[in-house]
């Protein structure tokens, strides 16, 4: 099957959080994949390019609105379509 349409370039920052004024809806039609130091993630919620960190939820720890915790991980961050 093969893809007709072009697809946006990647920002350099993008979330998946719709409260965020980094979040795009535009982005989310493609699956988006990340690769952190080699390494890819399934579970970025917000992602930097240029800084070179991603956030991913905490596993249990919540805020007082109920929403996981962010942890920030730097590295070398590769954003792509899969």
């Amino acid at each position: 099957m093969t893809d007709t349409t072009t697809r946006p370039e990647l920002p350099d920052r993008l979330s998946s959080n719709s409260r965020s004024p980094f979040y795009n809806e535009d982005f989310f039609e493609y699956e988006i994949g990340i690769r952190m130091n080699g390494k890819e993630r399934t579970n970025v919620e917000e992602y930097c390019i240029s800084e070179g960190w991603i956030k991913i939820p905490s596993p249990k720890a919540l805020d007082r609105r109920g929403q996981p915790l962010l942890m920030t991980q730097k590295g070398k961050v590769e954003a792509f379509y899969s």
